[in-house]
């Protein structure tokens, strides 16, 4: 008889959050997406996503994640080009565990706080972060797992019962999804520059800078567009005959190119029949 070889299975990647609340619309600094938990924290795979996104050693990362505390980026020559990771954890587990991160005004504000007010720079860090926040969202922070009605939630995410951990989250890494709507008016997800690259043929490169800076890039013969909007990229990408027609009406209508692509893409059926969808959550 001939054994059959089973197919090795796969396994299955973590899950880091079952709860994912947008307010990306609201003014930075406090223009970020809650992500939540409520099954047990797997620490490991937690303390690796986060080294990912923000560029901390994982040893540091897992550090900070069981302990609590700051994580201060080491300055790069004469120069601090980052700010400082927080994650806060309650002593008496009443609340969340919950991470962010502060950029280089916030931090430099935390720290004068820290010395006016004679308060551990930790607790600086949080008056800075939480008073930056929408007020709605200030106000569930003080509620027992965001004040959510647990009746409503999905059974797979009421079962694990009060919300473990929340990471307040802005960035583009390889375990948070953005979107892309596609000249079809597809909306298609990436999570990380290396993924983004690879589904539009462009370098890892020129994936960053359209990302951190916004703007255009051709991509053969047809257009990358991305706006950034509070802090937050969207991004869309246009064919031949779109960025043609663009450019048209930015050259006749003395538009800026960005303004003459939102233009084409406001006016296309299909992409904005596909904004619509995802608006209402409808599944394609």
């Amino acid at each position: 008889m001939f054994k059959i070889k089973k197919k090795a299975v796969q396994p299955k990647p973590p899950t880091l959050y079952n709860i994912i609340e947008d307010y990306t619309e609201f003014d930075a600094p406090g223009n970020v997406t809650i992500c939540a938990m409520t099954e047990e924290e797997d620490l490991a795979a937690h303390a690796k996503v986060l080294a990912e996104s923000y560029e901390v050693p994982l040893e540091e990362m897992t550090k900070v994640l069981r302990e609590g505390g700051l994580y201060h980026y080491p300055q790069e020559g004469s120069l601090i080009t980052k700010g400082l990771f927080v994650c806060r954890i309650d002593s008496e587990g009443a609340k969340p565990k919950q991470t962010w991160l502060l950029d280089l005004m916030q931090m430099c504000e935390a720290e004068q706080l820290a010395r006016s007010a004679a308060i551990p720079l930790a607790e600086a860090a949080a008056r800075v972060f939480y008073r930056t926040l929408p007020p709605d969202l200030q106000a569930r922070l003080e509620q027992k797992n965001l004040g959510l009605d647990y009746r409503k939630l999905d059974r797979s995410v009421a079962r694990g019962g009060d919300i473990k951990y929340i990471d307040f989250r802005k960035d583009w890494s390889p375990h948070f999804k953005r979107l892309c709507i596609m000249p079809n008016g597809e909306l298609v997800e990436t999570g990380g520059l290396a993924e983004f690259a690879q589904l539009h043929g462009i370098t890892v490169a020129q994936a960053r800078t359209l990302i951190e800076q916004g703007g255009v890039l051709e991509v053969e013969g047809e257009v990358l567009a991305c706006q950034i909007v509070n802090n937050q990229p969207a991004v869309a990408r246009f064919n031949r005959a779109q960025y043609a027609k663009a450019k048209e009406l930015a050259k006749t209508g003395n538009l800026h190119i960005m303004d003459a692509l939102s233009e084409v893409g406001l006016s296309d059926p299909q992409m904005m029949k596909a904004l619509r969808r995802r608006e209402l959550q409808i599944p394609s």
